[in-house]
C-alpha cells in the first residue's frame, strides 16, 4: 500500500502528471531554492558549453519531489540537448540499457530515475559505456555467442535517487558531479507557490502561500499538490481568490495539520503514544498494525517524522517523542500533559 494521491506522485492521474509537469522550472534562472547546488551546476554546464563538449555525467541526490527530475529536463534544456527518461526498475537486462544507449545522439542526456535500484549486471553495461562511450553485446547463444563492441555518441547520463548509500561505489565514482538536495524553507516555498499559482491563473495572497508552505513538508511537489486542493476548495465554494482562511480550512478539510502531518501520520504517532503506552516499536510490528508495508513507512512516512524531531530510532524499536506527544496534545507516560 502506498501513500494517498495528494502526497504520493506515484498515484496521481495523468492529467494531474500534466499539470505537474506544466509547473517544472525550464532553466536554472527559474528554479528556486537549492542555491549552492544551482550555482555549481551553473558553472560545471558553462564550462561544458565554453568548450563546445557535452558536460559531465552528473548525480542528483535527495529526498523525493525537491526537483531532481527538473534539474535534468533543466540540464538538457541548457545544454540545447535531448531529454531521453528512463528509471532504475525498468532497466532489468543488460540488453535494455543497450539499446537505450546506443538509441542516443551526440550530446544527448539520458535521465535514468532511481539509479540505486539497477541490477548489478546493468550496472556493469553502464560502467564501460559511462567512462570509454562503448558496450560490449552479445550475439548468439552457447558456443557460437561472440561480443561486439559498440562505440556511443557523446552523452551525459544525469542520475537520481533517494538512496545515495545504495548507489554502488564503482558507479557513482564515475559521475563527474554529485549534488544533494536539502529541503526547502518556507520562504522558498512560497516563492515556488506564487510561481504556481500565477501558471494556474489562481488569485493567491502572499499570506495564503505560506500557509500552504508551512505545511508542505520542505517539499515543492507537496507545496504545488497542496496547492492545487486549495483551488479545487475555492472552486467548490465559489471562493473569489485564496486568502489565508480560505488556505488554512481547506488544508484542514484534507487533513493536512499545522505541522504538514496527513492522517497516517498522526496514526503513526497515535499508536506509539497511545496503543503501545510509549514502548519501543519495532518496524514490522509497526506495519501490521497500520495495516501499511513495512518500506512505506520506512520511505515515505519515517524520513519526515524522523527530521521534523517526532520520532526516533532506537536499537528496540520506533520510539515517539516529547514533541510527538505535544503535537497531539497526549500525555506522556510518567508525566504530564506536555
Amino acid at each position: 500500500m502506498r501513500r494517498d494521491t495528494e502526497l504520493d506522485p506515484g498515484l496521481a492521474s495523468e492529467p494531474e502528471a500534466s499539470l505537474e509537469a506544466s509547473l517544472r522550472p525550464e532553466s536554472l534562472v527559474e528554479f528556486v531554492g537549492q542555491h549552492e547546488l544551482v550555482e555549481h551546476l551553473s558553472i560545471v554546464l558553462g564550462s561544458a558549453r565554453s568548450r563546445a563538449q557535452v558536460v559531465d555525467h552528473l548525480l542528483f541526490a535527495g529526498p523525493p519531489g525537491l526537483g531532481k527530475t527538473s534539474l535534468a529536463a533543466i540540464v538538457a534544456h541548457e545544454m540545447g540537448a535531448s531529454l531521453r527518461v528512463s528509471a532504475g526498475p525498468v532497466l532489468t537486462r543488460p540488453g535494455d540499457v543497450a539499446a537505450l544507449l546506443t538509441d542516443l545522439q551526440t550530446g544527448d542526456v539520458l535521465f535514468i530515475d532511481e539509479i540505486h535500484r539497477l541490477t548489478r549486471s546493468v550496472e556493469e553495461v553502464l560502467y564501460s559505456a559511462m567512462e570509454d562511450r562503448r558496450v560490449d553485446v552479445m550475439v548468439g547463444r552457447g558456443p557460437s555467442a561472440r561480443s561486439i563492441r559498440l562505440e556511443l555518441a557523446p552523452f551525459t547520463l544525469v542520475g537520481a535517487t533517494t538512496r545515495t548509500g545504495l548507489v554502488a561505489a564503482p558507479l557513482r565514482d564515475r559521475f563527474g558531479f554529485v549534488g544533494q538536495l536539502d529541503l526547502y524553507d518556507v520562504a522558498d516555498l512560497s516563492a515556488i507557490i506564487a510561481r504556481s499559482a500565477a501558471r494556474l491563473g489562481l488569485a493567491c495572497t502572499e499570506g495564503a502561500g505560506r500557509v500552504i508552505a508551512s505545511r508542505s513538508r520542505g517539499t515543492p511537489r507537496v507545496a504545488n499538490r497542496l496547492l492545487r486542493r486549495v483551488r479545487d476548495f475555492a472552486a467548490v465554494k465559489s471562493a473569489p481568490g485564496i486568502d489565508e482562511d480560505v488556505a488554512r480550512t481547506a488544508l484542514e478539510v484534507f487533513g493536512v495539520d499545522e505541522a504538514g502531518l496527513d492522517k497516517l501520520d498522526r496514526r503513526i504517532l497515535g499508536l506509539l503514544c497511545e496503543q503501545f503506552a510509549g514502548q519501543p516499536v519495532g518496524l514490522t510490528t509497526l506495519a501490521h498494525a497500520l495495516g501499511e508495508e513495512t518500506n512505506t513507512i520506512e520511505d515515505a512516512y519515517e524520513p519526515f517524522l524522523l527530521r521534523a524531531g517526532l520520532l526516533m530510532r532506537t536499537p528496540r524499536g520506533r520510539v515517539a517523542t516529547e514533541a510527538a506527544y505535544r503535537h497531539l496534545g497526549r500525555q506522556m507516560p510518567g508525566g504530564g500533559l506536555v
